[in-house]
């Protein structure tokens, strides 16, 4: 009985350890095989790709498009809601986002937004360039124009606490009347404070600080906003939709008006020239003071192609409609 007892606990002491071999050597295979080891642009034990540090920042940028430090913003509409297009992956294992902004060009002599793409972070930067590149064919065919110079250049823009310091080249007060100057100033100051993180512009060219601009002596010894240039803002001003985009029902339509007791009108008109919608809207303030107004409006188009979103408001004097603007739209059914 001891010699089966003695040769059973030897044989059991000879196969322990080749259990455990064999058992790390099958750990060590599978741990291979599901890729443990991190892959590249991605932490290690992650297993998720790392986030860049410059990803959603607004980023004032000098002409070379590095970002300007001291930035705070996140990129968010001005008003809540307004979409952003999905960011793409470069193949260095950065992320450049498209962010969807407006451009303010002229229609009349009111200032009027058209919508730009530009690469974060880069945004501030991005946008004066394409508002300096002018009206495109379309925006043209429809009456959008500018009151800048062609060939104004942009060296640089800065943010610091809220105020975005615009560095134009010399072209940029170039000709025009005092309506003129007052114009360009206007279209850059409402493209920057598009960005929430920007509430007022102040203007250099060529790197010198502007107190005065142009030959009509604009004061400008101190930063300025839009309220500075409410009387090159439509009465009713649609943020959104923006011209050439395409709706569909329903439709929000936001923006800001200062009216008489609040009251505005908005009428969409589809590709066969009928009225589908022609609602009463009321803003957050009017008469005197500019309120913002949000809201969604059905409407059953009768054929989808080229509409018209027309922005107004009932003159108290007579009932006659008293246009501000008018948003060409393709209206879908």
């Amino acid at each position: 009985m001891s010699t089966e007892i003695s040769t059973a606990y030897r044989s059991h002491r000879l196969r322990r350890p080749m259990v455990l071999a064999a058992a790390a050597l099958l750990v060590s295979s599978v741990a291979t095989a599901c890729g443990d080891t991190a892959a590249p642009g991605t932490s290690p034990g992650t297993g998720r790709p790392s986030t860049p540090a410059t990803e959603g920042t607004t980023g004032g940028t000098a002409g070379d498009g590095n970002t300007t430090p001291g930035q705070d913003g996140s990129i968010r509409p001005t008003t809540p809601g307004k979409p952003n297009t999905p960011t793409a992956p470069t193949p260095s294992g950065g992320v450049h986002r498209q962010v969807r902004t407006s451009v303010y060009f002229l229609h009349g002599e009111k200032v009027s937004p058209a919508p730009r793409n530009v690469t974060a972070p880069t945004t501030a930067a991005g946008a004066l360039r394409a508002l300096l590149a002018g009206p495109n064919r379309y925006e043209r065919a429809h009456g959008r124009t500018t009151a800048i110079p062609s060939g104004t250049k942009l060296n640089s823009v800065v943010v610091d606490r809220h105020v975005a310091t615009a560095d134009l080249s010399g072209r940029y007060d170039d000709g025009g009347g005092s309506l003129s100057m007052r114009a360009r100033l206007a279209q850059v100051v409402f493209t920057a404070t598009r960005f929430p993180s920007v509430h007022k512009v102040r203007f250099e060219l060529d790197g010198k600080p502007v107190t005065s601009f142009g030959g009509e002596g604009i004061v400008l010894n101190r930063p300025v906003g839009r309220a500075d240039f409410e009387d090159l803002s439509p009465l009713v001003l649609v943020e959104s939709p923006l011209i050439g985009d395409s709706i569909r029902t329903p439709v929000r339509v936001w923006g800001s008006a200062n009216t008489f007791e609040a009251t505005l009108r908005l009428k969409i008109t589809d590709a066969a020239g009928r009225t589908v919608a022609n609602p009463y809207v009321t803003a957050t303030s009017g008469t005197g003071t500019r309120g913002t107004f949000d809201v969604t409006i059905p409407y059953n188009a009768t054929r989808s192609g080229a509409g018209l979103l027309t922005a107004y408001w009932d003159s108290p004097e007579d009932g006659r409609a008293v246009i501000e603007d008018t948003v060409p739209l393709t209206v879908e059914r």
